[in-house]
């Protein structure tokens, strides 16, 4: 009898967790639909464009007038992250953030290489009647902002890294064939239900979770990131001339960056032939209270140039 009742307390328990579980997961699910349809609401304001290119659509957004800063976004990005890194800056200069490869509309082709990557900015640039662009580059972008400095030096005025991925100082014996989030968590729900992870593993805000939605348009490019432009500079190392660069370099980060190692950038940077690197103590993979500093010599470089 003891045991019987026993097993029937452990299997009321048992109900109750899966209950309370099941309940908690609902109401999340609630709170991130609300959430995306929110974020859905706030890309319309960017007022975005789509253009047929070569290799298919590429969306974009194009505000401001003058010089034009073309402004490459993360992981987790699009337009409306590229826009919003120099949303500062739209009364001076001409702001062009396409979406990458597989962001918000942008199509993902066979071979979805930084390399090609910078050839599809090019083309975008070309339609526009855009001849040369300093480039901005944030976190995974700059891996195709690097490439596409080495490989259309007359199309760059100079190149602006936040935080960016580096090169290595020396070909590597081995190195992470995926660098990313896991496929599986590439939702919508999945990503909302880790917000409140990001600042132990990340170092950014749960609140950052609102400029990533909707994560289920931004999928293919993220996975892309992961899997194909994070590990290009060490996958293909060679192809990589850093030492050859032809062009101004502004390389901002900071020291405790949770997502892109510092003193990896803090090394690599000796291999650019003509670089600035404005080092942070704090602020992490996004800078944060850094504004002014970063915002004064972001306008100095833009002005040299």
């Amino acid at each position: 009898m003891y045991r019987k009742i026993r097993k029937r307390k452990g299997m009321i328990i048992f109900a109750s967790v899966i209950s309370i579980i099941a309940i908690y997961l609902i109401v999340q699910l609630f709170l991130c639909n609300i959430a995306v349809k929110n974020a859905s609401k706030r890309l319309e304001t960017y007022d975005s464009k789509v253009i047929e290119l070569s290799y298919g659509t590429m969306t974009y957004a194009d505000k401001g007038s003058g010089d034009v800063i073309l402004s490459i976004h993360g992981i987790f990005g699009g337009y409306d992250q590229g826009f919003d890194t120099v949303a500062d800056m739209v009364s001076d200069y001409r702001i062009i953030a396409p979406s990458r490869f597989g962001y918000l509309g942008s199509d993902i082709p066979e071979n979805p290489t930084p390399k090609e990557q910078a050839k599809a900015f090019v083309e975008l640039l070309d339609e526009l009647n855009v001849d040369r662009v300093y480039l901005l580059a944030t976190s995974a972008g700059g891996s195709v902002a690097i490439r596409f400095a080495l490989d259309y030096p007359e199309r760059t005025k100079g190149l602006i890294l936040y935080c960016s991925g580096a090169p290595s100082i020396e070909k590597p014996d081995t190195y992470s064939e995926y660098a990313g989030p896991p496929a599986f968590l590439c939702n919508n729900f999945g990503m909302w239900l880790l917000k409140s992870f990001f600042k132990p593993v990340m170092g950014m805000e749960s609140s950052t979770i609102y400029g990533m939605l909707p994560v289920n348009e931004r999928r293919e490019g993220i996975i892309n990131d992961a899997s194909i432009t994070n590990p290009d500079m060490e996958r293909n190392y060679d192809e990589y001339k850093i030492e050859e660069m032809r062009v101004p370099v502004l390389v901002f980060h900071a020291k405790d960056d949770k997502m892109v190692d510092y003193e990896q950038m803090n090394q690599a940077v000796g291999r650019f032939p003509n670089c600035t690197f404005i080092v942070f103590e704090t602020g992490g993979h996004l800078m944060v209270g850094n504004g002014e500093k970063i915002d004064t010599e972001l306008r100095n470089f833009l002005v040299g140039g």
